[in-house]
C-alpha cells in the first residue's frame, strides 16, 4: 500500500489522520516532532507527507526545506495558519499544497488522491538533477563529474546534494553543519572545510583535471555551486581565502 508520513505533534489529530488514512487503503506512519519526521522519512521513503507548521524540536518550515534537499517527495501543509502570506510562503518553500484547519475529511483525501495522481514515485537524494557538467547517481551515491565517475561518502554525497539543490545560491557553514550533520549549534566548523576540500579533490581526480570542480569558496561566508560556469583554479578551502567572486587571495 501507498505509504504517507503524517507529521503532527496533537496527538488526537496524529491518531484521527492515521484512522482516515487507513480507512482509505494508505499505510500510514506518524511523527509527532520535527526530528523524528526526518528520521522516519530516511527509515521509510514515503510516498507523500502531510505536513503541520508547529512542531515542537524543528518545526514545519525547517522539515519541508530538508525534505526539499534531499528529495521531491509530495509535501501537503496542514496548519492552523491560514493566512495568506502562511500559504504563499509554503508553496514557494516546496509546499505541494496547502490545506489550513479545521479540514474536512473528504476535502483531505482528495488533496492527497490529487498530489499522488500528479507526482508519480517521489524521487530521493536529489535524482535526476543534471547539467552539462555534473550529474547526481543517487543509487551509487556518486556523481558524474565531465563525464567521469567521483564515489563519494554518505556525508560527501549530501555534502554535493545541499549545494547543487540550491545551485548559484551562496550556503553559509552553519547551514552546511545543520542540514549535513544536523549539528544546529554550529560546533565542529572545521568538519565542513575538510569535507569540502575531500570532496573537491574526488571530482577533479575524476575528471583527471587538478584545477577543475563546480564549487567556490565565498571568504567569511560559505560555499556555492556553481552549474553553469566551470571552475578554473579558484581557490576553496585547500587553496587558501577567497574574496566574494570566489578568487584566491594573497596572503
Amino acid at each position: 500500500m501507498t505509504r504517507i508520513l503524517v507529521v503532527e505533534d496533537d496527538p488526537d489529530l496524529g491518531l484521527a489522520l492515521r484512522v482516515l488514512l487507513t480507512r482509505a487503503s494508505y499505510t500510514a506512519v506518524h511523527a509527532a516532532d520535527g526530528r523524528d519526521a526526518l528520521r522516519l522519512l530516511f527509515a521509510e521513503r514515503p510516498a507523500l507527507m502531510i505536513l503541520d507548521i508547529g512542531l515542537p524540536e524543528l518545526d514545519g518550515w525547517e522539515v519541508l526545506e530538508r525534505t526539499r534537499d534531499m528529495s521531491d517527495l509530495p509535501v501537503l501543509l496542514l496548519t492552523a495558519r491560514g493566512a495568506e502570506t502562511d500559504r504563499v510562503r509554503g508553496l514557494r518553500a516546496g509546499a505541494d499544497d496547502y490545506l489550513p484547519k479545521p479540514f474536512g475529511n473528504e476535502e483531505l483525501l482528495a488533496r492527497v488522491e490529487a498530489l499522488l495522481r500528479r507526482s508519480g514515485p517521489a524521487r530521493w537524494a536529489g535524482g535526476g538533477y543534471g547539467d552539462d557538467g555534473l550529474r547526481l547517481v543517487p543509487e551509487r551515491r556518486s556523481a558524474l563529474w565531465q563525464g567521469q565517475e567521483a564515489r563519494l561518502s554518505d556525508i560527501e554525497y549530501r555534502l554535493l546534494q545541499v549545494l547543487v539543490r540550491n545551485r548559484g545560491r551562496v550556503i553559509t557553514t552553519d547551514q552546511l553543519l545543520d542540514r549535513v550533520w544536523d549539528d544546529q549549534e554550529g560546533t565542529g566548523r572545521e568538519r565542513v572545510k575538510f569535507a569540502v576540500l575531500r570532496l573537491r579533490r574526488k571530482l577533479r581526480q575524476a575528471a583527471g583535471d587538478e584545477a577543475a570542480d563546480p564549487l567556490e569558496a565565498v571568504r567569511g561566508l560559505g560555499y556555492r555551486y556553481r552549474p553553469e560556469e566551470r571552475a578554473n583554479g579558484d581557490g576553496g578551502p585547500e587553496d587558501g581565502p577567497q574574496d566574494a567572486r570566489g578568487r584566491a587571495e594573497g596572503p
